[in-house]
């Protein structure tokens, strides 16, 4: 998969991997990474997927509706690529903060309900539920920090909801921000998620 890895100056923190929204790519989500953990190593990740010439993770159907077959094959495609990753650059897979937005929340969710604790830590920014009707892992000792806007145009807060009661269901620990900045990421919200990751990365 096309990707950047920078190596960090902490080698005792984990390494962030991220996840762009549609029409991002690997760079785009660098500067947040900067913000939430200075120091660590990060893998930004540019999705295997075009829709319209714009990189995404997995194919969809239409606004909202996911091709839930490449959404899963697309998820182990992304684990076995974290596999060969942290063999080449030598970070430790088993301490990896997940980092995504709109698409890469997704994603990184569908990681989640996948492979249970792939991320000790994960900020979702913006994400939709990945599948539904799935049992999930157990995520005892995963903390995710879901990033929402109650007037988010293209998720709706039950949506929010039913993904925080996913993964509060199978052990993880959610702690849920709601902002009024629609689809956008907001300074309030990524500060939000600093300050939060601060106090679960350790």
């Amino acid at each position: 998969m096309i990707h950047i890895f920078k190596k960090g100056t902490d080698a005792t923190l984990p390494a962030l991997v991220l996840f762009h929204g549609t029409g991002g790519n690997e760079h785009d989500l660098i500067p947040l990474a900067e913000m939430l953990s200075p120091g660590s190593s990060v893998l930004g990740i540019r999705g295997n997927v075009l829709e319209n010439g714009m990189p995404r993770y997995f194919r969809r159907l239409a606004e909202g509706v996911f091709d839930e077959e490449d959404l899963i094959f697309r998820t182990h495609e992304v684990k076995q690529f974290l596999d060969s990753a942290a063999a080449q650059y030598g970070f430790d897979s088993s301490n990896l903060v997940a980092a995504g937005y709109s698409n890469g929340a997704n994603i990184a969710g569908s990681l989640l309900f996948h492979y249970g604790s792939i991320f000790r830590t994960a900020v979702l920014l913006h994400p939709m539920v990945p599948l539904r009707g799935l049992t999930l892992p157990s995520l005892a000792g995963v903390s995710v920090f879901i990033g929402a806007g109650t007037n988010d145009p293209l998720i709706k807060a039950e949506e929010t909801r039913e993904l925080e009661q996913l993964l509060q269901g199978s052990g993880a620990d959610v702690t849920a921000h709601w902002g009024n900045q629609g689809h956008r990421l907001s300074t309030a919200e990524v500060e939000a998620a600093r300050n939060w990751l601060g106090q679960h990365m350790n």
